[in-house]
């Protein structure tokens, strides 16, 4: 599992001064990159050597509290299965103590052309399902 601390912006609120639900999804995008960099993988790196991208297939969010304007909160992500070719990451949201949501991606490994590939032999090896980051 690999924290990380994100400021809820102005921005990210609705009319009703709560965090506008679909920013969750970018919350955890955010997450997601910092756990590929706690593991040693940037992205962009990525998919410049291997030639592939990791577009997200599946997505679900469970929301139990809002977040508010200038909340800090923590996306806690995790890599819960890596398949053939396909990923999946879960993602807790935090403000100190309270889950604020809860959540998941799928991303399916495809070529530039939009073929499924297989995931590289060492992203699985850094990856390491299940492991914290090191």
């Amino acid at each position: 599992m690999v924290r990380c601390e994100l400021r809820v912006i102005y921005g990210d609120t609705d009319q009703m001064g709560v965090v506008y639900y679909a920013n969750y999804l970018r919350w955890f995008e955010a997450g997601r990159t910092e756990f590929l960099r706690a593991k040693g993988l940037s992205y962009s790196a990525f998919e410049a050597r291997e030639k592939l991208v990791l577009p997200v297939a599946e997505a679900g969010v469970s929301y139990r509290s809002p977040a508010r304007y200038d909340d800090l909160v923590v996306v806690e992500t995790s890599l819960a299965q890596a398949r053939r070719a396909s990923a999946r990451f879960t993602y807790e949201i935090r403000r100190g103590p309270d889950l604020l949501a809860t959540g998941f991606t799928v991303h399916a490994c495809v070529d530039a052309t939009g073929r499924i590939r297989r995931l590289p032999e060492d992203f699985l090896m850094r990856m390491k399902v299940g492991e914290d980051a090191s």
